[in-house]
């Protein structure tokens, strides 16, 4: 009996009683190939495409692990291997130009990167075709890639910069500002036009007494910071002016006459207003 090859990798089956004499040179290429579809690289040009070679009992660009296309396109192009291969790949999509690269089998219709789409994908073929190995949920359901970019993007998301978080609203993602605390305004000396939410006020009564206005209107989680800047609410007194809403419950101004005081107000309802957070 003849030696035969095995279907994906392309190996030497030897048969009993064949290779006499060269029994080990046949092993030794055979673990080169399975060393080369476990681990092994190559950088194939595809400036036209490319097809991959599975030769028999050799080495072939086709039986390697990773795979990094290279070149420059001016048009789309296809990767192709021959049909009934079934193997993992990790594919690099490094060319140049704003053209898809699709990786697929002959007859298939493979996985393709899109126009600018840079990245690196797990994919594998079935011997039929070649389709996505690894993918993820989005927070807004729909399954997307995971991708890891050399251009400094996430899974599709452009990274942002340095002490950004990344965030969502239950559909999408992007990476923002961390968010919680009080926006630290200029000292003030009078009222800034009324105080908006969110933002935090140094207040220096050191020139005489003035009053601070609440916002006009307010939803609850609403806060606002105020700090005694110069040491002087208790001989010139800060007034909180309520406008229009409660403070505390009551519908009256908050005057503040403690010597360092610093507090935060938080809206909650029309019935109670504006809450002292601390004081």
């Amino acid at each position: 009996m003849a030696n035969t090859t095995s279907t994906t990798l392309k190996l030497t089956v030897q048969a009993t009683g064949e290779n006499s004499g060269t029994w080990g040179q046949f092993t030794n290429t055979n673990l080169l190939i399975l060393e080369q579809a476990i681990g092994g690289y190559d950088a194939v040009g595809v400036t036209s495409g490319a097809t991959l070679t599975f030769s028999n009992g050799v080495l072939s660009n086709g039986k390697n692990q990773v795979l990094k296309l290279v070149g420059t396109i001016t048009g789309n192009v296809n990767v192709t291997i021959p049909d009934g291969i079934e193997k993992t790949y990790i594919v690099n999509n490094a060319t140049t130009g704003a053209h898809t690269v699709t990786f697929k089998t002959s007859s298939g219709s493979g996985v393709t990167w899109g126009a600018t789409d840079k990245t690196t994908k797990i994919v594998y073929t079935d011997g039929t075709d070649v389709l996505e190995g690894v993918s993820a949920t989005s927070p807004g359901g729909t399954d997307k890639q995971i991708q890891f970019n050399d251009n400094g993007s996430f899974g599709g998301i452009t990274m942002g910069t340095a002490g950004q978080v990344l965030t969502t609203d239950g559909t999408t993602a992007s990476f923002g500002d961390i968010s919680g605390g009080a926006s630290w305004q200029a000292v003030i000396t009078a009222d800034p036009a009324n105080a908006v939410a969110g933002n935090g006020y140094f207040c220096n009564t050191t020139g005489g007494a003035f009053t601070v206005t609440l916002p006009t209107s307010a939803s609850i989680g609403d806060f606002i910071s105020f700090i005694d800047y110069a040491g002087t609410f208790d001989t010139n007194n800060l007034t909180i002016g309520r406008n229009g809403h409660n403070i505390q419950g009551t519908a009256a101004d908050l005057t503040v006459a403690t010597e360092r005081a610093g507090f935060t107000l938080v809206y909650v309802d029309s019935t109670q207003g504006w809450l002292l957070q601390n004081n």
